[in-house]
């Protein structure tokens, strides 16, 4: 919509239904005083509102990085809170493994007694299974997994 006094509008000059209905007033109001004042203030005006958008800008961005800040500060809260380091221990994986195998005795043995080969077979699938899975869980790349670019730790 052209103005009365063929001045540019907000809409035209920033090519949009303007997002932040101060900023607009802001802008409306120094189209208004150059209209108003005359050629001789439109440096001072415009000045005056470029430092308005500067300064807006600069709370834009100063609360984008408090945000982000605080977002890093939570992850790294968090990654502390976690017992990575302990879960991968090595006395871990060993105790699992030794746990594993006097279980598979008397797993066997009633599998066996039970359900003669069939029953056995079964127990030590099992037995298997549990600890492909424990291994797993502590070395994801086993069993030929690539890392991703999705997976990767470097994303943001």
């Amino acid at each position: 919509m052209p103005s009365p006094h063929g001045l540019p509008t907000v809409e035209r000059m920033t090519g949009m239904e303007a997002r932040d209905a101060e900023l607009k007033k802001e802008l409306d109001a120094t189209l208004h005083a150059r209209k108003e004042l005359g050629a001789e203030y439109e440096s001072a005006l415009v000045d005056s509102f470029l430092e308005k958008v500067e300064q807006r800008l600069d709370g834009a961005v100063d609360r984008r990085v408090r945000r982000q800040l605080a977002e890093q500060q939570m992850v790294v809260a968090r990654d502390a809170r976690s017992p990575q380091g302990s879960s991968d221990s090595w006395g871990e994986r060993f105790g699992f493994g030794i746990v594993s195998l006097v279980l598979a005795v008397p797993l066997s043995a009633i599998g066996g007694g039970v359900a003669q080969l069939p029953g056995l077979l079964v127990a030590w699938v099992g037995i298997v299974g549990v600890n492909v899975v424990q291994a797993a869980r502590f070395s994801p790349n086993l069993f030929g997994r690539r890392r991703t670019k999705q997976d990767s730790d470097w994303d943001g």
